[in-house]
């Protein structure tokens, strides 16, 4: 039987060594994924760039983040902030905040048309 599943983004976070980053699929179905990322200071490594196959859309919830595009300057993402990241669109972390989890939800999509 299926029922409906209810949760809070911001339950069941342990306190986190800075070191670590967490990762929790918080639904999937086919071709889509949203799950719950917990940052404590992490970014990309330098001159890394993630290229994804699929559509990215992320919502901070809490804490705070630099999102950067390549080609573009580091955009601040705070609590509300969205980004919706096209498939191939190369980009990295360019930091998240050090004194407060950053929480993130991420969904990950099939990738959609061509931006005109």
């Amino acid at each position: 039987m299926r029922g409906a599943r209810f949760g809070r983004l911001s339950a069941g976070i342990p306190d986190l060594p800075q070191h670590d980053e967490r990762f929790d699929t918080l639904i999937a179905a086919e071709g889509v994924r949203v799950e719950r990322i917990v940052s404590t200071g992490q970014a990309s490594p330098p001159g890394f760039w993630y290229d994804q196959g699929w559509d990215e859309f992320v919502l901070v919830t809490s804490g705070a983040a630099g999102l950067e595009i390549e080609g573009e300057p580091v955009r601040r993402l705070d609590p509300g902030d969205w980004a919706h990241i096209p498939a191939h669109v190369r980009h990295r972390v360019a930091w998240t905040d050090r004194e407060a989890a950053t929480i993130w939800l991420a969904v990950h999509l099939p990738p959609g048309p061509e931006a005109p």
